[in-house]
């Protein structure tokens, strides 16, 4: 069996609280290949690191990241008396120490996404993802060599067709949708396929025998 990428899901969240630098250090700890974190953006134009629409979920307050400002973004707990980061301190605490899958989780964040990975002088690898096709494309625009990854769900017939409209190298897709058939299909189209989020060890064994290239899990320690 084949060695597949170790991808840390939100830093390492089945070990500290999701998508806080708390979880990204457990993941580098763990020695993953890449941090997957989601991006979201304030009030103020901040770019923080965060998966849902509101922080409800995630932390001790209330409402949508889009209505609260950077300052009242920092003062809620994410968990542990973590805070919500911002991408640059992500990109400063992971710097040189593993790549960085950076999910944009809605639409206008391409340009600063890249522009804040350029003014970081980041070198180590750097996988853009998004179901959001058209970030990818502008990601594009901005940067002729960046590594893109569009995202599917459960519609995974034209996948290759779009990778391919957006130059992507990469693909990521849910875990239970792909087969081997699927898996050498997007491989003779020259894609990288990457699944998410494979946390059961029968799980993961099951997609590394499919010879997928990632496994993104809230427990990377169980990828072989």
């Amino acid at each position: 069996m084949h060695r597949a990428l170790k991808i840390g899901h939100r830093g390492a969240a089945g070990h500290a609280p999701e998508n806080t630098l708390a979880a990204i250090r457990k993941g580098i700890d763990l020695h993953v290949d890449f941090i997957e974190i989601d991006l979201r953006c304030t009030a103020d134009g901040a770019l923080v690191a965060l998966h849902d629409s509101t922080v409800n979920r995630t932390t001790n307050g209330k409402g949508r990241v889009d209505r609260l400002s950077l300052r009242d973004i920092k003062l809620l707990d994410a968990g542990n008396g973590e805070s919500i980061p911002t991408l640059d301190e992500v990109l400063d605490l992971v710097r040189g120490q593993t790549g960085l899958m950076l999910e944009l989780k809605i639409q206008g964040l391409g340009q600063k996404t890249v522009e804040a990975v350029q003014r970081a002088g980041w070198h180590a690898p750097v996988i853009y993802a998004s179901f959001l096709h058209g970030e990818l494309a502008v990601i594009r625009s901005i940067d002729a060599k960046a590594a893109l990854m569009p995202l599917f769900g459960r519609r995974v017939s034209a996948s290759a067709a779009i990778a391919r409209r957006y130059g992507a190298s990469h693909i990521g897709l849910r875990h239970d949708t792909v087969t081997r058939r699927l898996v050498e299909a997007l491989h003779a189209a020259g894609l990288s396929v990457s699944v998410y989020t494979a946390d059961d060890t029968r799980d993961i064994q099951r997609v590394l025998s499919l010879g997928v290239d990632g496994v993104i899990s809230n427990l990377p320690e169980r990828i072989g």
